[in-house]
């Protein structure tokens, strides 16, 4: 019986395999190193990389034969996976837990779910209330510059300069957008300060009506398939927290 082989599936599935590798090491990522996770050897793979990169999806730092995604590939890659992502049964009843303080003031429950955020998605967590023009409650910037993206000592400057810019920042958070989460990806931020970071944002709702936004702030290099499902599911928990105000 001849084998048939769905070239593009392989390609997606590649290039999944490569942004989920490169998440995980922050280190450009060799052929062989995901050749055996298809049973095809890395010649197969490098031809693959070299298709991707040519699309735009992958490119290669410098003289290393690795590649690490591209703004172009990190966006296929959440909207190829938006659709599949799920919240385990284990991580609902986790955040649920995190709810655990008895909350009796609107700002108490909004700070305490950017520190839920945070400890989460090992993220800095931010969340807005729409009414509140000037405030916002945030939590775990030190996640952040932790990563190695944010090793050098300008990236660290700007990034806090930005955070302290409240007026700024909200007026990214707040964007009107369709459908529960959105996911900005490097520039698509349209603020050159964060052209290192991605912000995943969802919405709640407090007395019936959509009130404010929940933000998970991270590198690029962020762990979408983890983070998305996770935010929309906070931002529902929250949802249901804020009742008890009404």
């Amino acid at each position: 019986m001849v084998r048939t082989v769905d070239y593009e599936s392989r390609r997606r599935s590649v290039l999944a395999a490569a942004i989920n590798k490169y998440i995980q090491s922050a280190t450009p990522v060799a052929s062989e190193d995901i050749a055996a996770g298809f049973n095809v050897s890395s010649a197969t793979i490098r031809n693959i990389f070299s298709e991707l990169e040519e699309a735009g999806l992958l490119t290669h730092p410098y003289t290393s034969g690795g590649r690490i995604p591209t703004n172009k590939g990190y966006r296929y890659y959440v909207d190829l996976l938006l659709s599949k992502m799920k919240l385990l049964e284990d991580e609902k009843g986790r955040i649920v837990k995190e709810y655990k303080k008895e909350l009796k003031r609107l700002e108490d429950a909004l700070e305490e779910t950017s520190g839920i955020i945070s400890r989460i998605t090992h993220y800095a967590g931010i969340v807005s209330f729409l009414d509140w023009q000037d405030k916002f409650f945030y939590r775990g910037i030190s996640h952040i510059l932790e990563m190695p993206e944010f090793s050098d000592s300008r990236h660290i400057r700007t990034l806090i300069r930005m955070i302290e810019d409240k007026e700024r920042l909200l007026d990214i958070i707040n964007r009107d957008f369709s459908g529960k989460v959105k996911v900005y990806i490097g520039r698509e931020l349209e603020c050159p300060e964060m052209e290192n970071c991605s912000l995943v944002v969802s919405q709640y709702r407090f007395k019936q009506r959509p009130s404010g936004r929940l933000a998970v702030l991270g590198p690029v290099r962020m762990e979408y398939e983890h983070i998305i499902p996770a935010v929309e599911y906070i931002s529902d928990v929250l949802s249901d927290v804020l009742e008890a105000f009404i």
